[in-house]
């Protein structure tokens, strides 16, 4: 019997095409790991494509291609499937929450060399989660390899803009391209002086597919609340 699951992202409101095509190449990349399933694609800039994705199936699981536990895993997501009529489909936690994620964003780290880095992140104004995992991604990544570690957000401070300059690696801990990547955060980071290389954002790794898999496999529901993770709280 075929399993369904869904992986499900933000996607870029301002220009939807490119981000849903990219994350469909994705789905296919971890289709190929996962035989038995069909695994599809959608983003929420789209309109109608989470009804689409799930019309016809009786139930399956959901993906959630985000880099926190937040709002839109917790609430918005779950929300958008009741609202389509898919009581059978299950949130899995998001990307950002898989200690297999934080493994290899201290591998990337180790891999680049560099004796520091600094994390770019969204962050948020409105709500802990986005930062807090990110932060304890930078203290695992300080703890395992002995770099000096700068975290910075977009949408909350400490703001990339004012970090201090300097040479080193940055990561941005991002689950795909887009503006944020490929334009704020140059652009916070030069305001900032940093003569330093960007890597490309976490969830662009060729390793991804292959953890994508094994959570779609491992089937770890969302949280309602606060649960456990890498020894910490999951936000």
């Amino acid at each position: 019997m075929t399993q369904h699951a869904l992986i499900l992202a933000h996607g870029q409101p301002s220009d939807p095409v490119p981000a849903a095509a990219a994350l469909e190449a994705l789905a296919a990349r971890v289709q190929v790991l996962l035989p038995g399933w069909e695994i599809g694609a959608a983003t929420l800039a789209e309109p109608g494509a989470l009804e689409r994705a799930v019309r016809g199936r009786a139930g399956g699981v959901v993906f959630p291609m985000f880099m926190a536990g937040g709002w839109f895993t917790r609430v918005l997501i779950p929300e958008k499937l009741a609202g389509a009529g898919a009581g059978g489909w299950a949130v899995l936690e998001p990307f950002g929450c898989d200690p297999a994620v934080h493994d290899l964003c201290v591998t990337l780290v180790r891999e680049a060399g560099a004796g520091r880095v600094v994390i770019a992140a969204h962050g948020s104004f409105k709500s802990p989660a986005p930062s807090q995992i990110a932060l304890h991604v930078a203290g695992r990544i300080a703890a395992e390899t002995g770099v000096a570690v700068e975290t910075g957000f977009i949408d909350q401070e400490p703001r990339l803009a004012v970090l201090s300059g300097g040479a080193g690696v940055c990561l941005p801990f991002f689950a795909a391209g887009g503006d944020h990547v490929s334009v704020d955060i140059p652009a916070a980071l030069a305001e900032a002086g940093f003569r330093g290389r960007i890597l490309p954002p976490v969830g662009l790794d060729a390793r991804v597919p292959g953890l994508i898999a094994a959570a779609i496999a491992r089937g770890t529901p969302v949280c309602a609340g606060a649960c456990q993770w890498a020894g910490g709280q999951n936000p």
